[in-house]
């Protein structure tokens, strides 16, 4: 079986235990018997479609792809060991997350906060969280609410700028939200 994957989905088809597939950077899945793409990537080929913005999403692609493919995945429990305080929070923690309220523009960060467990709103934020290329627009309504949130807007990395691999863009990004998001003005 021929199978295409892309740049940002490398790493968890490895994951996932498939050995043999060739990593494309544009999208050309001709010839491809399976491709395995993020979930907003078009392809008339027949595909996995994958999400990986946040852990849970992650390992269920994993498991998704291991499924699909009948695959052995690898050992995952060091790394769900090492992410485990990102995943759920409970308790006491969540009940401190509710009270914060957060403004995103973007979904991978939307479905990261949520993940997190605090609150989602339109208006009267504590704290705007945004993706990095949103700084680089000229839409002066976005640049203004940045400007005005001042130190607690947050800048979140794209893509573009932060680790293929999965499970460290993940962290990166839980990283900097729960060391800006926990210290709530």
């Amino acid at each position: 079986m021929k199978i295409y994957t892309t740049p940002m989905c490398q790493e968890v088809v490895r994951l996932a235990g498939v050995s043999q597939y060739t990593v494309k950077q544009d999208n050309n899945f001709q010839g491809a018997d399976l491709a395995i793409v993020l979930s907003e990537t078009e392809t008339n080929t027949p595909s996995i479609k994958i999400k990986l913005n946040t852990f849970k999403q992650i390992y269920e692609s994993i498991d998704r792809i291991s499924s699909r493919l009948k695959t052995e995945k690898l050992h995952m429990d060091q790394f769900k060991e090492d992410y485990s305080n990102y995943v759920n929070p409970e308790g006491d923690l969540l009940d401190e997350r509710k009270k914060i309220k957060v403004k995103v523009y973007s979904n991978f960060i939307r479905e990261i906060v949520e993940d997190m467990g605090f609150s989602l709103v339109e208006e009267k934020p504590d704290f705007l969280v945004f993706p990095d290329y949103m700084k680089d627009t000229h839409n002066t309504d976005i640049n203004n609410e940045i400007e005005f949130m001042g130190n607690q807007a947050v800048e979140i990395p794209s893509h573009k700028n932060a680790p293929l691999h999965p499970l460290k863009r993940a962290k990166m990004r839980y990283d900097i939200l729960e060391n800006r998001l926990c210290m709530k003005p």
